[in-house]
């Protein structure tokens, strides 16, 4: 009850931190998206460069976050920029990885028979597997997006906004409510993040992929 009482108190800055929470989220995955994305179509059109990319997101992956934010501090000094670019640098990895991964996989005939009709490179590349991998690299984003609202709560350690500012306040001062109020907003975040992704994900697959499934509930129907 006593938690109730806090949060009907203190709701404005709630909903401001969660507000907060959800514009760095959403800005560093759209700068994740628009650097990982075409990293990913490069890599799968000159093979060199995999080892390379994929190594330096690797370790970058590897660090600590708070150790990267330690690192980014010195150059961005403290707020959100430093933040925003150690939630970008760890968001690459499953960016890039998957939509080389979705590229490389599709059917070899698909791309012949695009040739066939005298496609362009380019026209392949946007009409043909863009759309065919999309499945693979929304998969990818939505690891990001959902590794990213945790991340964004280690922003309050550098002075940045966001639900982290209540759970590292609540922290200090010992105040388990304040803890809460930041914590529960966080989950669910992860969780609304997780189910919206998942929903684009399926609106991007391609029908080629669905029909089976439907085909099926068809057939199990009386």
């Amino acid at each position: 009850m006593n938690f109730i009482t806090y949060i009907s108190n203190n709701g404005t800055l709630v909903l401001l931190s969660t507000l907060e929470h959800m514009q760095l989220t959403f800005f560093s995955i759209l700068i994740a998206v628009l650097i990982g994305v075409p990293l990913g179509i490069l890599i799968s059109y000159l093979s060199g460069l995999q080892k390379p990319v994929l190594g330096c997101a690797n370790v970058i992956q590897a660090v600590p976050s708070i150790a990267l934010l330690g690192f980014l501090v010195p150059f961005l000094g403290i707020g959100e920029k430093p933040a925003v670019c150690m939630v970008v640098m760890y968001s690459l990895l499953p960016i890039i990885k998957n939509t080389a991964i979705g590229l490389a996989h599709i059917n070899p005939q698909t791309i012949e028979a695009a040739k066939g009709i005298g496609m362009t490179r380019f026209q392949i590349l946007t009409k043909v597997k863009l759309p065919l991998a999309l499945p693979v690299i929304m998969a990818g984003i939505r690891i990001s997006a959902v590794t990213s609202v945790g991340l964004v709560t280690l922003a309050a350690f550098i002075g940045a906004a966001g639900l982290g500012y209540l759970i590292y306040s609540g922290i200090r001062t010992v105040n388990t409510y304040q803890i809460l109020s930041g914590a529960i907003p966080a989950c669910l975040l992860a969780l609304t993040v997780d189910f919206a992704a998942s929903l684009v994900e399926k609106a991007v697959t391609p029908m080629c992929y669905r029909e089976p499934a439907q085909d099926k509930k068809k057939r199990v129907s009386p």
